[in-house]
């Protein structure tokens, strides 16, 4: 029996491109074998780390990145979706309404089973510089299980010179299927973010999740610190309440900016499986996840490319399924996403 967790799906959700702007949330799905046959283990690293991604992961920050945002009213070039986390500042946005197109791609392993992957379309439009809306779905199958759900994302920002303050949302709506047995799909998050000085911004974010068996509410709170306009470090803490969720995450990033963009992260913690064609949820597993990330931009081109590798491992342990004393052995994943995005006009 292999084991995943659940919170390691909607870490998967917000993160998007360094130097593009990717937002999107994703929920990720881990098996594991049942005693006897095979216990399949449904996990996903919260947004702690990987805030979400409906298009993958992309890289760098959040699609409607609060840090970019409180700068340049736009997205930056992150996502994941995090989630993970917004940035502190960014360059100067274009000054008119423009539009991008955001097309996903990835593929993944999971302990025990033969993998899965998916893929995902968005579509970003800024009304202004301070002002933009995303809608997008996405597809996903691991192993015995596969989801799909639409996304629609927005953002606000108001302020000027050294204080800037972003308000932003996300609705992931959907549905799936778990070895022949339906399920909900349902992630809505709501966050604000101060930036200030043009170098350091405070984050706090609440989301509520509903998916299968799991539930609860997730708020989390990050810093970010534009060191130079080159180097950035974002730290984040995210607590779950009010369900089985049973996510402790503490979750770090750097972000390097120049001709290419660079980000990597980690997230430590723990967060509870839950049974895929069982439903049950198990206690808290221990969590650790890594990822690495690089993106281009192409001028010439309007377009932009980022390519992201994610590493997941959930402790093994012993619980009790369906009332079966059982062992739950550690599960690995890991998750490779390719992300393109089109400047459609404006820019």
């Amino acid at each position: 029996m292999r084991a995943v967790t659940v919170d390691a799906l909607i870490m998967t959700l917000w993160r998007v491109v360094a130097a593009v702007a990717l937002v999107m949330t994703r929920l990720r799905v881990v098996a594991a074998a049942f005693a006897g046959t095979r216990l399949r283990v449904v996990a996903a690293a919260f947004a702690g780390t990987r805030l979400r991604v409906v298009a993958a992961v992309a890289l760098a920050t959040t699609l409607f990145s609060p840090a970019v945002l409180s700068q340049t009213g736009q997205p930056a070039a992150p996502p994941s979706q995090a989630s993970p986390v917004p940035a502190a500042a960014s360059p100067a946005a274009a000054s008119s309404s423009f539009d991008r197109l955001i097309v996903s791609g990835n593929g993944s392993s999971l302990t025990g089973t033969n993998g899965g992957g998916g893929g995902s379309l968005a579509w970003l439009h800024n009304f202004s510089p301070d002002t933009l809306v995303g809608v997008g779905a996405e597809h996903q199958v691991l192993s015995v299980s596969h989801w799909t759900f639409g996304s629609l994302n927005a953002a606000a920002t108001l302020g000027s010179g050294d204080q800037r303050y972003t308000i932003y949302g996300a609705a992931h709506e959907g549905a799936g299927d778990d070895n022949d047995k339906p399920f909900k799909y349902r992630i809505e998050a709501l966050g604000f973010t101060g930036t200030y000085f043009h170098r350091f911004s405070a984050t706090l974010e609440d989301q509520q999740v509903n998916v299968e068996t799991t539930h609860g509410n997730m708020p989390k709170v990050a810093l970010a610190y534009l060191w130079n306009p080159h180097f950035q470090t974002t730290l984040a803490y995210q607590y779950s309440f009010g369900g089985n969720l049973g996510t402790h995450l503490t979750s770090g990033r750097v972000d390097v900016y120049g001709w290419m963009n660079v980000l990597g992260g980690f997230a430590l913690g723990q967060a509870s499986p839950s049974v895929l064609g069982h439903p049950t949820t198990l206690p808290p597993h221990d969590l650790r996840e890594g990822y690495l990330g690089v993106s281009k931009t192409f001028p010439r081109l309007r377009s932009e490319l980022a390519l992201i590798a994610d590493y997941q491992h959930l402790s093994g342990g012993p619980a009790t399924v369906e009332g079966v004393p059982s062992f739950v052995p550690p599960s690995t994943r890991w998750t490779g996403t390719l992300t393109y995005t089109l400047h459609l006009n404006g820019r």
